[in-house]
């Protein structure tokens, strides 16, 4: 029997962090992953795909130049999922490349098959041709991710009923699709078979879509949407799917029924610790398959940690990088700094894109913490006119007190980056008044810090004019 000082179950964001991390402490390292999933489903069938899969679709249709260049403006006539996939292909071998190499640099042993416990320290590697390796490990890291939830009225055919792994193998781009479920894998599907020119129909059974995020930035994500010719049916859940000869019948509660080339079911995901024999361990895991953690990312059982999207919300492979070395640098008694606090940037690569980081207005004003907003709009900006991006803005939310930043939400082209900015200045707890102060690059998107600091500083000096020399109207006792 092999015996390691930790080892790793899953290498995908979450498990290769907490590998590496591990090696480079000192310690003797291995990861298990099954065939054909280095990089786990973030590389292989996850964030990496849809993301480059998305890149295709505004390369190819061209669709950010068309404020320049006019609505029929298009890089290429007839795309077709040959030439999406390419793309995509190409960036997954050179990212499990890249994989592999920092593995193999740090001297992570990997175990190609699938893992089970036998006791607390203990798993059995059994790969495809049934040969089996036990391994031992003084600490023990869970990182086997997630799979896409498959409701049991559903009958999944990976063709016309897809889930969000399964979307990336389809034959054909449909002419017509329901996406079932306005989670953020739905709508960001839903944004770029849009985008292709499919008519796309969302069905959702909650009021409103991403209810985490800025109300004004997702009515404005609505918006563009719907210029897409994108449906929204809210409030709304599906009785049944129907497959028919001629494509798919989507049956709601409500009596709708919508037909459809293609179905793309987006009902959650489920833990992957099914085969995993946890039990074994000495842990349980929820109906969706998921492990609960303490604050060090520890299960019940202290040797034993679990990262990344088995440990549930966010759920996002930049955080679960960080639990990944968190984890192991906790394990070996490493110190890691702060807690992993409320500065996590969330993205969302819809097109157009969103992002944000920190409270939102809603969350301020149900706790009674005075703020001031501060708009910057990209039809405002020379970078927005060169771009051609008329709709995009960023937004910030400044403490009317302390004058500090407490949000900051930005919707359009390079959102996914320019909220980092935000980020750091609010690590360093830095004020509104330092953005006001900075000089950016002109002309660039990011200047919009500083026209959105100016627009909240403004409107606290117009009320603190008004306090101090308006008319005094004391209220009637």
């Amino acid at each position: 029997m092999d015996s390691y000082d930790m080892i790793v179950i899953g290498s995908g964001p979450a498990g290769q962090k907490a590998a590496i991390a591990a090696a480079k402490l000192g310690r003797r390292a291995a990861i298990v992953e099954r065939k054909d999933m280095v990089g786990g489903v973030c590389i292989n069938t996850g964030t990496i795909p849809s993301k480059t899969l998305r890149e295709a679709v505004l390369y190819l249709t061209g669709l950010n130049q068309r404020e320049l260049y006019g609505q029929s403006y298009r890089v290429k006539q007839d795309i077709t999922i040959a030439d999406l996939s390419s793309r995509t292909q190409h960036v997954i071998a050179r990212e499990v490349d890249v994989i592999r190499n920092q593995l193999a640099r740090n001297h992570v042993h990997m175990y190609v098959g699938t893992a089970r416990f036998i006791t607390p320290r203990t798993i059995v590697v059994t790969n495809e041709a049934g040969n089996s390796v036990e391994l031992s490990a003084d600490k023990i890291v869970i990182a086997v991710g997630t799979k896409p939830a498959h409701p049991s009225t559903v009958e999944f055919d990976g063709e016309t009923i897809v889930d969000s792994d399964q979307i990336l193998s389809i034959a054909n781009v449909p002419s017509s699709m329901v996406v079932v479920g306005a989670g953020v894998v739905g709508i960001e599907y839903a944004s770029m078979f849009a985008a292709l020119g499919t008519k796309v129909t969302i069905v959702e059974r909650r009021p409103t879509m991403l209810d985490f995020c800025d109300k004004e930035i997702i009515e404005a994500l609505q918006y563009q949407l719907r210029e897409l010719a994108v449906t929204f049916r809210y409030s709304e859940t599906v009785r049944e799917v129907q497959r028919h000869p001629a494509g798919t019948l989507t049956v709601l509660e409500s009596g709708k029924r919508i037909p459809a080339d293609t179905v793309l079911y987006s009902a959650g995901r489920q833990g992957l610790t099914d085969e995993l024999n946890i039990a074994a361990a000495g842990l349980g895991a929820s109906d969706r398959g998921k492990i609960e953690v303490n604050e060090n990312l520890q299960t019940e059982v202290e040797h034993i940690y679990a990262v990344g999207d088995v440990i549930g919300f966010p759920a996002l492979a930049a955080t679960a990088m960080e639990q990944g070395r968190r984890a192991a640098y906790h394990a070996f008694n490493e110190p890691v700094g702060n807690k992993l606090g409320d500065l996590q940037p969330i993205g969302i690569y819809t097109i157009p894109e969103l992002s944000f980081v920190g409270r939102t207005e809603e969350s301020l004003t149900s706790a009674n913490v005075p703020f001031e907003v501060g708009v910057s709009r990209y039809r405002e900006l020379a970078r927005g006119a060169i771009l051609g991006d008329s709709y995009g803005m960023l937004k910030i939310l400044v403490h009317a007190e302390s004058r500090e930043l407490l949000g900051v939400h930005v919707f359009g082209t390079n959102a996914t980056e320019l909220v980092h900015i935000g980020q750091t200045v609010m690590g360093c707890g830095g004020t509104v008044d330092y953005l006001v102060d900075a000089v950016f690059n002109y002309p660039t998107l990011a200047e919009s810090y500083k026209v959105a600091a100016l627009d909240a500083v403004n409107k606290m000096r117009a009320i603190a004019k008004v306090t101090q020399t308006g008319p005094y109207h004391p209220l009637p006792e």
